[in-house]
């Protein structure tokens, strides 16, 4: 058979269940998993993980490298915003097109429940999120970047105003249930245009986009024109980030070797970013 005992022992993670208060009142479920008996005190990294997208549910997997983010005191978290189908078809719709926002409210929620209950604190907490949540985390940090410190995004949506110019895009209509060359299309691919929402002067999180060179489902320009465009205009000099894998895609493929170097380097951009004093520059 298939079958495999892993030499990664979760016995000492615990994972809860919760739900999230969205400002319209809806309840948003949240999945946290922390080293048992984390104290509750704000003091500790976090990564909030989000998709949002083609209904697509983040269901229950085995992931053995989360330990190393978990044994050195990290959280993680996976906001199930609607856009997604945890909650069915309804849950779905509710965030997909015109009600994009709704997911990136509740996002949000999930973020200030991770804070108000001393899972972390706002200087502590990145955002994560790939491919079509590149729309979800983009929009995140823009519309509330006090909440965060850091984001990573991967292979990222995020400048879904231009979405038809790239080779994918006439695949993304649906999904977006927009185009730009109408005014109503116009107006919603904007709202959640990550790109065309940076305002000049704001401090920004420090951002790690993620790209591969031969990725053929969402362009590399467009998250490489993301950072540089944050990296102007930030007034707080974080650093802005593009990671480029010359002989990738869009991650789904990618050798064991790259996706080890890739977790790595997204755990180390995020332990700088939120203050660990064994990631910071020697001087």
């Amino acid at each position: 058979g298939l079958g495999e005992v892993s030499p990664a022992d979760f016995r000492n993670v615990s994972v809860e269940e919760v739900e999230a208060l969205a400002d319209d009142g809806e309840r948003v479920p949240l999945t946290i998993l922390a080293a048992k008996g984390t104290k509750r005190d704000g003091s500790h990294p976090a990564i909030l993980d989000g998709y949002g997208g083609y209904g697509i549910s983040i269901l229950p997997f085995f992931e053995p490298s989360f330990l190393a983010w978990l044994e050195r005191g990290g959280v993680l978290a996976i906001a199930h915003v609607r856009g997604g189908g945890e909650k069915g078809h309804r849950w779905y719709e509710a965030g997909k097109g015109k009600n994009k926002p709704r997911g990136i409210k509740d996002f949000h929620a999930c973020a200030e429940y991770l804070v108000r209950n001393g899972w972390t604190s706002a200087e502590r907490l990145a955002a994560s999120g790939a491919s079509m949540g590149g729309v979800l985390i983009g929009r995140a940090i823009t519309e509330r970047p006090e909440l965060f410190r850091a984001a990573v995004i991967g292979a990222g949506m995020v400048n879904a105003l231009r979405y038809l110019e790239s080779n994918n895009g006439a695949n993304q209509t649906a999904e977006l249930d927009a185009t730009p060359s109408t005014p109503d299309g116009f107006r919603t691919l904007l709202a959640m245009d990550a790109y065309q929402n940076i305002t000049p002067g704001t401090s920004y999180p420090a951002v790690m986009v993620e790209v591969g060179l031969n990725d053929q489902r969402v362009t590399p320009w467009a998250s490489s024109k993301f950072a540089a465009r944050l990296q102007a205009v930030s007034s707080n000099g974080r650093p802005m980030l593009v990671r480029i894998e010359g002989d990738a895609g869009h991650g789904v493929g990618s050798t064991r070797d790259q996706a080890a170097a890739t977790e790595a380097d997204e755990y180390a951009f995020v332990l700088w970013q939120t203050g660990d004093p064994e990631f910071q520059p020697k001087k």
